[in-house]
């Protein structure tokens, strides 16, 4: 089965190819951080506007460098949310008139559960797996039984990760976008100069919390100390802290469901020192780590295709009423 998938969540338009026995065929992502960076975030009308320009040249280029054609598609999955709703409808509209014009099945994808099955592009994770999900907003944990199995164990009781490392890089003067600053700087500095809090909660709990970080930061950058600290310093720190409780978290679930295998997901996951952190502790406590290549923990489209492919091929449609959503669907 040979798929069109298109993304248009938030500030990317993505399309890509998938084919079951052939694997990913192209992966298209046309990016709008030139256009968001004048206001250090995603303005969303300006992201709908330019998923509208986007959206016909990426979905062509996709079909092109796969060497595919309308008849060579089998069906059509596209995100239907969450995320931003002027943003969602672009893709939606355009993958439904494809569906309706070539005669093709359609599948409304949900981003979270893409990211979570992206690993599969790459690796053949056996399951059940522990899937960790961090991006801009949300941070979960999944154990992941199957296809279409998640079970949510707990997420973020407040800020998302993501957000977190946005709101803190604006604090410390860096550009959109901030995670991307953030990890840049923090390389550069030295993560154990300055100890920020830890919001642990409980062993048992599955839950995080990033808002008193946050809280932390803004006060000492406005002590004497924080005013003369290093900011590749204050960064490395920042994102230790934040790094040390997604992994620490993630490895806790790990443990107590008994299972072995911990899948990071979602556009923080691409962070080095999260990395970097999974790997290591994750070997120590024998519990073996899959990491996706950067390219696939952004978003993009390749593992909306794969996710619609998986459920296509299951007769799983989605009809003429698919809606755009703006709220998770699985947990918080």
């Amino acid at each position: 089965m040979r798929i069109l998938g298109i993304e248009s969540s938030c500030d990317e338009t993505a399309a890509a190819v998938y084919d079951d026995a052939s694997g990913l065929l192209s992966n298209v992502v046309s990016s709008q951080v030139a256009v968001h960076g004048a206001y250090g975030g995603v303005v969303p009308e300006l992201a709908s506007r330019e998923h509208l320009k986007s959206i016909v040249p990426v979905v062509g280029k996709a079909l092109s460098d796969a060497a595919t054609g309308q008849g060579a598609i089998d069906g059509i999955a596209v995100t239907a949310g969450p995320g931003l709703i002027g943003s969602l409808l672009v893709g939606l509209c355009f993958a439904k008139s494809l569906s309706f014009a070539w005669g093709k099945p359609l599948y409304g994808a949900d981003h979270l559960e893409a990211h979570v099955y992206a690993v599969f592009l790459e690796s053949d994770v056996p399951f059940p797996y522990i899937a960790l999900l961090v991006s801009g907003g949300h941070t979960s944990l999944f154990r992941v039984e199957g296809w279409g199995e998640m079970n949510f164990l707990g997420g973020t009781r407040d800020d998302a990760a993501g957000e977190a490392f946005d709101k803190a890089a604006k604090m410390m003067g860096f550009p959109y976008p901030g995670g991307v600053a953030v990890d840049r700087a923090g390389r550069q500095g030295d993560p154990a100069r300055f100890h920020f809090p830890r919001a642990r909660l409980s062993r048992d709990s599955a839950d995080f919390s990033f808002s008193g970080l946050k809280t932390a930061l803004r006060t000492f950058l406005a002590s004497p100390s924080g005013a003369a600290a290093r900011v590749e310093d204050v960064a490395a720190s920042f994102q230790e802290a934040v790094a040390d409780v997604l992994v620490g978290k993630a490895i806790e679930a790990a443990e107590r469901e008994r299972v072995p295998r911990l899948v990071l997901a979602g556009g923080v996951s691409a962070n080095s020192r999260l990395r970097e952190l999974a790997a290591q502790r994750g070997s120590a406590a024998g519990i073996a780590t899959f990491l996706p290549s950067k390219a696939l923990c952004t978003d993009n489209a390749a593992m909306v295709a794969l996710l619609g492919a998986r459920r296509l091929s299951a007769g799983v449609f989605s009809g003429p009423e698919l809606s755009a959503y703006a709220a998770s669907r699985f947990g918080r």
